[in-house]
């Protein structure tokens, strides 16, 4: 059986005064999230217990960010969170802050067997 991508969501997310990476990071998480709606788990009966869920965040500090605190932000599936360099900061030298901007990208994966769909060629409903 195959794993293939089955949603791909995006968000993004920040922090303009606490420069909290970790925070940035679980906006940008819940932005995609609030993205999409994955009905097709109850339409189609897959149990979502099967779907991996990859994570893809990008700071300008990945170490900075708390990989369990984003992963606890996955209401489904069992999670991979990754975090790269990316997103931006954005400097306010006359208040001397840091806002942190995060981007996420979120991938579903659920194993699926190619032979057990077709596409139809009929119409009509």
């Amino acid at each position: 059986m195959t794993e293939r991508r089955i949603i791909l969501e995006m968000g993004t997310g920040n922090d303009l005064y606490g420069g909290d990476y970790t925070k940035a990071a679980c906006r940008a998480v819940q932005d995609a999230l609030h993205h999409s709606s994955i009905v097709l788990f109850k339409s189609l009966g897959y149990d979502h217990r099967e779907m991996r869920v990859q994570v893809t965040i990008g700071v300008q500090e990945p170490d900075r960010v708390d990989v369990d605190v984003v992963t606890a932000e996955l209401p489904r599936g069992r999670a991979d969170v990754n975090v790269v360099h990316g997103g931006l900061n954005v400097h306010d030298p006359d208040n001397d802050t840091t806002h942190v901007i995060a981007t996420a990208a979120i991938a579903a994966l659920l194993p699926i067997d190619p032979a057990q769909w077709r596409l139809s060629t009929g119409g009509g409903a």
